[in-house]
């Protein structure tokens, strides 16, 4: 689907049209009151503001959010979004991520708070909860001697939105490692998939734009290496991230997957958009496929950046760059 914007001579993929006045929500939120899931010690909270959840540092509020712990407090979560007839948004470390200013309807429901973490020596397997930090996820492997994860030192995202986006970096990418994941699924209900159920591609897979949730994953790994050499390997592929793609400021990372045969960040450059600015969001002088906030962005400056980008490089190369990001929420209003 796509957004419902101005005539869209480039279509912006994988993002939702979402029929909602945004006022108007807001405004019946005024009276509403934190609400505690029953059995539970789970809060599900009104009205709140989602800028701080993404790692762009925009976005405006959540209708409801909730953040649970454990199985049973998601499955309560989805019960009670299904009761109150609200729609779900799942929501890992935010890493790639641009929420509308208008903020999100229905439940925003946050995985950060799932985390676990069980090595297993005798298969060389590894369990971790969706929300916890995949650069946490390489330095452990690495400590133990445990081989695979090294290329994941670098990105800035959690564990369930690594298999839902297959990340990859250095030559590595999710879909090399992963054994299966844990899904829930709104009934409540929980699956297991394997590499081949989620069908993997390019930084993307069969549970993107879905509403199944990740819970927890695991990956196959090599042990017995030396774990000075694996720390090592792992430091030098943290450094080159840190070196050669700006994170000094707010960032989602990189905005656009790379055409076949070419680098999204390349084809930016040469036409001339390095240090293009709009309002106070910038497409970054260190690597072109990088959007900056540099401070106090609005999520339709970035908006009508990446748009701006992708107008430019088709009409300069005929080629059609898809974005990366998850773009969620009412655009409608934003122009270029």
């Amino acid at each position: 689907m796509t957004l419902s914007y101005d005539p869209p001579k480039v279509a912006i993929p994988g993002t939702a049209r979402l029929s909602f006045e945004p006022l108007k929500y807001v405004n019946q939120l005024s009276d509403a009151q934190p609400v505690r899931l029953a059995g539970t010690d789970c809060i599900v909270k009104p009205h709140v503001p989602l800028a701080a959840f993404t790692s762009f540092r925009v976005g405006g509020p959540a209708q409801w959010y909730v953040a649970p712990k454990q199985i049973t407090e998601l499955q309560a979560s989805f019960e009670w979004a299904q009761s109150h007839d609200l729609s779900v948004t799942l929501l890992g470390a935010g890493s790639n991520l641009l929420i509308s200013d208008r903020g999100l309807p229905g439940l925003v429901m946050s995985t950060r708070r799932l985390r676990q973490t069980q090595f297993d020596p005798e298969l060389g397997q590894v369990t971790v909860g969706a929300g916890d930090p995949l650069p946490r996820l390489a330095w452990s492997a690495a400590d133990r001697g445990w081989k695979g994860m090294e290329w994941a030192v670098g990105i800035p995202g959690t564990v369930g939105g690594a298999v839902v986006m297959n990340a990859g970096a250095h030559g590595g990418c999710v879909a090399d490692y992963l054994v299966q994941a844990r899904v829930l699924l709104p009934n409540g209900t929980t699956k297991v998939l394997t590499a081949q159920d989620l069908r993997y591609r390019y930084r993307t897979s069969a549970l993107q734009g879905s509403n199944w949730l990740v819970t927890q994953a695991t990956f196959q790994l090599q042990p017995g290496f030396d774990p000075v050499a694996l720390t090592e390997l792992t430091s030098q592929h943290h450094q080159h991230r840190r070196t050669t793609q700006p994170y000094h400021l707010p960032s989602c990372g990189s905005v656009f997957r790379n055409p076949i045969g070419y680098k999204a960040g390349w084809l930016i450059e040469q036409v001339g958009l390095k240090g293009y600015q709009i309002g106070n969001a910038q497409i970054a002088e260190r690597h072109a496929n990088f959007i900056l906030n540099c401070g106090n962005a609005m999520a339709g400056d970035i908006f009508r950046l990446i748009r701006h980008a992708q107008q430019q490089v088709e009409q300069h190369w005929s080629l059609h760059l898809e974005p990366e990001v998850r773009i969620l929420g009412d655009f409608q209003a934003v122009g270029i």
